[in-house]
């Protein structure tokens, strides 16, 4: 059976300090059907440079620039460009472990009610220990966040609830979140880290 192609979002601004260390764990997958798709929003320092040369290294990797617009305007439109059936947004200060993306596929595509699946997280650089969230329930999401923005989706949810809203600046993810799961569907968070 095809695994479906998984499109990684990635974006970024002024991320030079950190950004290698995300697209070392992103390129180290044991998922091969992938694409990253980074979009570089507006950066003043050499964060499209760095991208630039992974993107001649990886022919997976793409990367584009916009005027700074924000996370969600630069997600938008990655996912506007992404092939895939299933997108990963990762923020470039993230990290993930090599199994992440084959361990979501699969429980993505056992179940069609499922429309996200989350890892458990944990902090590293200035603050270490997990990052403890509570199990997903709507009536809480309804009062905070409880997911994290890197988390599995079906392109086609995306396009159901009309991506992310452009106008939010923090907690960007939290009414994506709310508007894709208020009529149903399954959360999963994979017991690993």
């Amino acid at each position: 059976m095809k695994q479906p192609l998984v499109s990684i979002i990635i974006p970024g601004y002024n991320v030079e300090n950190y950004v290698s260390e995300c697209f070392e764990s992103l390129c180290k997958q044991t998922y091969a059907n992938l694409e990253l798709i980074f979009i570089d929003d507006g950066s003043k320092d050499r964060s499209l440079e760095i991208l630039r040369e992974y993107e001649l290294r990886d022919n997976r990797v793409r990367v584009y620039s916009q005027k700074n617009a924000g996370a969600c305007v630069a997600r938008n439109y990655a996912i506007s460009l992404a092939t895939g059936e299933l997108i990963l947004p990762v923020d470039s200060d993230n990290k993930i472990t090599s199994t992440f993306i084959s361990r979501a596929v699969a429980v993505m595509l056992s179940d069609e009610e499922i429309k996200v699946v989350a890892p458990r997280a944990e902090y590293f650089g200035d603050k270490s220990g997990e990052w403890k969230l509570p199990p997903f329930s709507l009536n809480l999401l309804a009062r905070k966040n409880i997911m994290d923005t890197c988390a599995m989706f079906r392109k086609s949810d995306w396009e159901r609830v009309g991506g992310y809203c452009g106008e939010i600046k923090t907690r960007e993810d939290w009414a994506f979140w709310i508007a894709m799961l208020k009529d149903g569907g399954k959360v999963v968070r994979l017991p690993e880290i």
